[in-house]
């Protein structure tokens, strides 16, 4: 077993509030993250591959470029990407809209972990949806 960790980097405009939700209540549970004018954040990726045969070269940074980078980079992720027309692009479903868009891409490995980094103070893990084997 081999495991490969791989960074990346993009940066990003988001706000966080629910479009059916009153601007109060946003505010009341996202705080000043609910500007309607949103923020800005330079988020760092950290993937976690694992297998007998892990491509950590320049096909794996190919696929997380065209499925992920050309994406997010320099986005409002509210208003310009398609996953997160409906779903508030919190750090946890950044994480996850990741791992939905790269866990079959990189087969024959095995992506075990997304791990964003918001701020300093801030980052979160996504294992998937499928259990562990």
């Amino acid at each position: 077993m081999i495991r490969v960790i791989r960074r990346y980097e993009f940066s990003a405009a988001h706000v966080l509030a629910r479009a059916n939700w009153t601007q109060a209540r946003n505010t009341a549970v996202y705080g000043k993250c609910a500007n309607p004018s949103g923020h800005g954040h330079n988020y760092r990726i950290e993937l976690t591959l694992a297998g007998s045969s892990t491509d950590a070269g320049e096909s794996l940074d190919a696929i997380v470029r065209e499925r992920v980078l050309d994406d997010l980079d320099g986005r409002f992720l509210n208003q310009e990407v398609r996953g997160f027309a409906r779903v508030v692009p919190t750090a946890e479903n950044i994480a996850r809209y990741i791992w939905d868009t790269l866990h079959q891409a990189v087969a024959p490995a095995r992506l075990e972990r997304v791990r964003l980094v918001e701020t300093s103070n801030n980052s979160v893990e996504y294992f998937g949806s499928e259990p562990a084997p």
